[in-house]
């Protein structure tokens, strides 16, 4: 923890400078702060803190430009407008509010102390959603146990589906992408401000997230903006250009205009918003279970960053192997059973189809089909829907931690930690995706926790994970705690060294063993 001053008087509310002009947030408690922390019994949130001008009008489909000055001492104490619009149910398990408005590229910063002479390290977080919904908004993202620590933390807002990652002619690929790099620009230039040191960036993220931390770690442009990366059950995009070319070309057939930016920006936002998932379906508009599953498994996602020449100018996985984003470290890892709660509803009618003949169906080719029964022999037991749910997330997610760890590891580079999350939530007996998320934040008492994580999750566990993300956003070694309970933490160079997040924790080698037949 930094020898910095802590704040004493909370009654007059925080207010910082920033390149754009000041901004007033509000105090509150840190939650869960120890007579060893009493140095951060509150925190500052400043909220809704524009990073760029509003993408709409003629900058809908634009690069993002920086928000123009402001007079006076600008309101932040309410969450700025989200991308994701208000509709139907969220689409997560986690509580992601929509806000409506227009100026939808903001930052939201939690710090507890803000002041220029602080230098505290500084996580940015970025959400999920499958690179089509999501909130920065969420209850559980909120900074507060992160600052009891001594961590500053932001969160930021991003453009999403096509208006954020389609493929228009007249318009820059990869706009949501450029979002990032602009509010990480603005991290450099501002977090001083609100206690933070921009020599320590961490970046981290969730499903989507976790896949925009690898797609920044593999981009050259980016290395300049963040020190370290934590990725929690990373989504890649790595979408290829004549993928998202045909996206573009079903999407404007289907809102009848040309696929042009002149055409798209004659389609309102909320009708490509309607006929968005019409446009992801294979031909014909009949996936099917296993024809979804085929589609998402096998020729992966076609709506996130896409591999444009410029920007993004090779695969994530190919890029780290390279030698890109060597020198700064990393953390990721999975939920053990990430989507195998897809198949509850069809699990009775799949107990009796072979799982060789359900993994054929979801795109396993033959020649690996045995290698992989083979190496989750455990799961037998629990039918053939457990098989297929755990295929589903070792190809989707758990395969991708795998696969860059090796490529981190061919390429030398300074420090990888690959753990598990495999604790079982009570409300689906597995270890589900998202179910790591308020254990990371140390929020368990937050708001709808308990329809993921039951109603006594382990405080203990949440210690585990959070002290680990901590000593690694302060010093760079998610191993190196003392007396919260965690044990050492290899890197992953040493013997596949694995961290495996239940009660009890422990250390095993080779973690993903079972995903490797996928690899091979």
């Amino acid at each position: 923890m930094a020898d910095v001053t802590a704040p004493t008087d909370f009654t007059t509310a925080p207010e910082a400078s920033t390149t754009a002009g000041k901004v007033r947030g509000s105090w509150r408690p840190c939650p869960g702060a120890t007579a060893e922390q009493a140095k951060f019994t509150h925190s500052a949130a400043f909220l809704g803190i524009p990073f760029a001008e509003a993408p709409v009008g003629d900058l809908r489909f634009a690069a993002p430009f920086p928000h123009a000055p402001w007079d006076g001492v600008r309101s932040a104490e309410e969450h700025g407008p989200t991308p994701q619009r208000p509709g139907p149910p969220e689409p997560s398990l986690i509580p992601e509010p929509s806000v409506p408005g227009g100026s939808t590229l903001n930052v939201d910063v939690f710090t507890p102390t803000p002041s220029t002479a602080a230098a505290l390290p500084v996580m940015v977080y970025i959400h999920g959603g499958g690179y089509t919904a999501g909130s920065p908004a969420s209850p559980w993202y909120d900074g507060a146990a992160f600052n009891r620590d001594g961590v500053v933390t932001v969160n930021l807002s991003y453009r999403l589906g096509f208006d954020g990652f389609g493929r228009i002619d007249g318009a820059p690929d990869n706009r949501a992408v450029l979002d990032w790099l602009l509010a990480l620009e603005w991290v450099q230039e501002n977090i001083a401000a609100f206690g933070g040191d921009p020599s320590r960036v961490t970046i981290a993220g969730q499903s989507a997230g976790g896949g925009a931390v690898l797609t920044l770690l593999g981009m050259p442009r980016a290395q300049p903006l963040f020190a370290q990366a934590w990725c929690i059950s990373g989504a890649l995009g790595d979408v290829p250009a004549g993928r998202a070319q045909g996206l573009a070309e079903r999407l404007a057939g289907l809102a009848g205009v040309e696929p042009s930016l002149a055409g798209f920006a004659s389609v309102p936002e909320e009708r490509l918003l309607e006929l968005q998932p019409k446009a992801q379906e294979s031909p014909g508009g009949r996936d099917g279970v296993f024809g979804m599953l085929r589609r998402v498994v096998s020729g992966g996602l076609s709506l996130g960053p896409m591999v444009d020449g410029e920007l993004i100018t090779a695969s994530t996985p190919s890029s780290l192997l390279a030698g890109v984003g060597a020198d700064k470290p990393l953390v990721l890892g999975t939920a053990d059973d990430e989507f195998a709660m897809a198949l509850d509803a069809v699990r009775t009618k799949l107990r009796l189809v072979p799982s060789r003949l359900l993994l054929g169906q979801a795109g396993l080719e033959r020649g690996r089909r045995s290698a992989y029964l083979s190496a989750n022999r455990d799961l037998a037991r629990l039918g053939s829907a457990a098989v297929l749910g755990r295929y589903i997330s070792d190809a989707v997610f758990r395969s991708t931690a795998l696969k860059v760890a090796e490529a981190r590891a061919g390429a030398g580079s300074v420090g990888t930690w690959l753990y598990r999350f495999s604790w079982r939530s009570p409300v689906f007996g597995r270890a589900v995706h998202c179910l790591d998320v308020p254990f990371f934040f140390d929020c368990l008492g937050a708001g709808r926790v308990d329809a993921l994580a039951g109603g006594n999750p382990p405080q203990a566990l949440a210690d585990d994970v959070h002290a680990a993300a901590v000593a690694f956003v302060s010093g760079g070694d998610p191993g190196s705690i003392s007396g919260l309970g965690a044990t050492g933490w290899p890197r992953y160079s040493e013997a596949r060294g694995t961290k495996v997040f239940d009660t009890p924790s422990s250390v095993v080698e080779d973690g993903y063993a079972s995903v490797r037949p996928l690899l091979d």
